[in-house]
């Protein structure tokens, strides 16, 4: 009897240093076979995917971008601690071929891992703009491992990834380390030779001694726990006395590293180097006083352009939508029961097309946002604004989602992609909420000028300076956690230079990026909008036998406490599912027509007269809170499936939409009782 043998799938590691191409080759080899999850207990994002060639199978795992493999964040632990584990068989390396000498750095700290590897020399076209010529076969005679000349955007020329791949997974060679051994033993104190020494000769868990040698000189507290673990009491008693006379040990490392690029580049790299000729745009996209001006200008045309590939999309959503009256009599005919025909209708067609209408704006957001970054100006603006942003924790790429915040949240989340770190993007979100969108400047303005009058524009300015005001407590608030202390240093880098956009990868990795957050949408949409169906679904189309009318009278008591009638409670409510449904929610019950559920969800307007019935059911000071309220609380529920498609991370995601609920609850409180001093 014959027993059969399973082939292993050959898996396909992707390392490299943010903006590297890794992305884009990702999604270049795997297409729509992918999946996108989180790294098990952590909220960082786990790619993984497969691509066929030559009726083989291939496993792809695009490995968090990160800048090193030291401990300083989850990402970085991820990467190493998955390359050592041997689940990959091949670890595919890219570097900038127009920055060789900065992009290597990542190569020469996964020297010393147990794995084979391939080095991508990605941007070779780049390269070639700037007069650069690399000599891929020296480079490849000097580490011992192949060496291709790339362009991750270009599919037609992956001929030689795909022979690289093949040769490394036959005869299995691993960077080669001697030099950058031999510099690490000429260091002064001696220090690495004396932890070399003391390290176990076969390494620790797929990590070589070389490598951990250097981890530990630079203090990487994961890593020597590690190697305590594996001494007897009399190496770790020389262990400790070694790492304790270390200082400044990254620095020295750092040089040891920077020298053996150096040397692996000498004589196979040719060419002009430019040396910070800026053109005339440059010199003002780049000055004190022109370059903040020019990059909100830009940001916000890019806005405003958004809105062009967005409105056929969103069209089709609201055709979706448009479809329920059809619907609904048709199965009214066939004798369907009404609560079937209300589910299928209101929940599962609306949560469809409402979840389409809002993805065409994040779709055309990434498209032109991404543009923006692919051609180089995004660096930009990550240097004129670095010195505000850092005043508040982040990179001066967070400018962007705050800008695009103003058209929409749900845009100004999607827009945090291009920030590398996982805790200054969670926070720039989170502050990013605090932004009024344009839904709610559809309100803002009816009310503030029905309320008051000539005084309107004082309102605007009120939710300006609050604005400013919630941005700084919510950055101290969030801020703590989220981002270290030690990463709230100035921006050090190198402006890339500008160059043609690649179109084809730039549209294959928006087009994976929208079926990712169209889908988590759908599925968000339709749980929210299921409950709020049961809240409010009535037999007989009377508002007040639903279960949300009659809870909002009970409470009545208690919201009045903030300066809500219970009709202005149950509008607040509906705000934080799509900020336009505050006024068709008062529109329903002030007026009476239509549901709550179909109000909420834009399926209806308001009424001719809603004007006089507020005028007279609501003062001034009971306005004046429910327009702070319903401007500073959730955003939308498109919103918060936006923060949870890019924070990867359920409790931030809850913990910031309940943090804007209570917050806005709170300046309600405030905002109500100074108003009753006022009116």
């Amino acid at each position: 009897m014959s027993t059969m043998t399973a082939v292993k799938t050959p898996v396909i590691a992707l390392l490299g240093q943010p903006n590297s191409g890794k992305s884009t080759l990702f999604n270049a080899l795997t297409g729509s076979h992918q999946h996108v999850g989180n790294w098990p207990g952590k909220t960082v994002e786990k790619k993984e995917g497969y691509f066929t060639k030559n009726g083989e199978r291939y496993g792809v795992t695009d490995l968090p971008g990160s800048y090193s493999l030291s401990a300083n964040s989850d990402e970085e632990v991820i990467t190493r601690d998955y390359i050592a584990s041997g689940k990959a068989d091949v670890v595919c390396i890219l570097a900038d071929a127009a920055q060789l000498e900065r992009s290597m750095f990542m190569l020469a700290d996964y020297a010393g891992m147990d794995c084979p590897a391939v080095l991508l020399l990605n941007l070779m076209d780049i390269a070639k703009e700037q007069g650069k010529k690399v000599d891929a076969k020296k480079i490849e005679q000097r580490l011992g491992i192949p060496v291709v000349p790339f362009i991750a955007a270009n599919r037609k020329e992956y001929d030689g990834f795909y022979q690289a791949i093949d040769r490394a997974l036959e005869k299995k060679e691993c960077l080669d380390v001697k030099k950058l051994d031999q510099r690490y033993r000429e260091m002064e104190g001696g220090y690495y030779k004396a932890l070399y020494d003391l390290m176990p000769k076969d390494g620790i868990d797929g990590y070589s001694p070389v490598w951990l040698a250097a981890k530990a000189l630079e203090g990487d507290q994961v890593v020597i726990a590690k190697v305590r673990e594996s001494l007897s009491i009399e190496k770790k008693k020389a262990f400790e006395e070694t790492i304790s006379q270390i200082k400044n040990g990254a620095l020295l490392t750092g040089d040891c590293k920077f020298k053996w690029i150096d040397e692996t580049l000498q004589g196979a790299v040719s060419g002009k180097k430019q040396r910070g000729t800026l053109s005339k745009f440059d010199k003002k996209a780049t000055s004190k006083r022109w370059g903040k001006l020019i990059a909100i200008c830009i940001m916000l045309a890019g806005l405003i352009a958004s809105f062009i590939p967005a409105a056929p999309i969103m069209m089709i959503g609201q055709g979706l939508i448009g479809l329920g009256g059809g619907i609904t009599a048709g199965l009214t005919a066939m004798g369907a029961p009404p609560i079937i025909i209300s589910l299928l209708v209101d929940v599962a067609l609306n949560t469809v097309g409402f979840a389409i209408s809002m993805i065409g704006f994040v779709f055309s957001v990434n498209l032109v946002f991404g543009l923006i970054e692919e051609v180089g100006y995004m660096a930009r603006v990550s240097y004129v604004f670095d010195g505000t942003m850092t005043k508040l924790g982040l990179q001066g790429k967070a400018v962007m989602p705050f800008l695009v915040s103003f058209g929409c949240t749900i845009g100004g989340a999607a827009g945090t992609r291009v920030i590398d770190s996982w805790g200054q993007r969670v926070l720039t979100i989170a502050l990013a909420w605090v932004v009024p969108c344009a839904a709610t400047w559809s309100i803002v303005p009816f009310l503030s000028s029905l309320y008051f009058g000539m005084g309107a524009p004082l309102v605007i300015i009120a939710i300006f300076a609050v604005a400013l005001l919630h941005m700084m407590i919510t950055a101290k608030i969030f801020g703590k956690r989220l981002v270290k202390e030690e990463d709230r240093t100035g921006l050090i880098m190198e402006l890339p230079p500008y160059h043609k956009p690649k179109w084809g990868a730039l549209i294959r990795s928006i087009l994976v990026q929208t079926r990712d957050i169209l889908w988590k949408a759908i599925k968000v949409i339709f749980i929210v909008s299921l409950v709020f169906w049961l809240l409010t679904y009535t037999g007989n189309g009377n508002p007040e036998t639903t279960i949300l009318y009659r809870f909002g009278r009970f409470i009545e008591p208690v919201t009045q406490i903030f300066g809500f009638t219970w009709q202005t409670f149950l509008a607040f409510v509906s705000s934080a599912i799509s900020k336009e449904a505050a006024l068709g929610v008062l529109s329903t019950l002030y007026v009476g027509g239509g549901s709550l559920f179909s109000a909420t969800f834009g399926g209806s307007g308001t009424a001719a007269n809603l004007s006089e019935v507020l005028a007279t059911s609501i003062t001034q000071a009971q306005a004046l809170s429910f327009i702070f309220a319903v401007t500073f609380n959730v955003p939308c529920l498109m919103a918060i499936s936006s923060t949870y498609q890019e924070t990867r991370s359920l409790k931030w995601t809850l913990k910031i939409a309940l943090y804007y609920f209570c917050a806005a609850l709170i300046l309600a409180f405030l905002v109500y009782h100074i108003g009753l001093l006022i009116f």
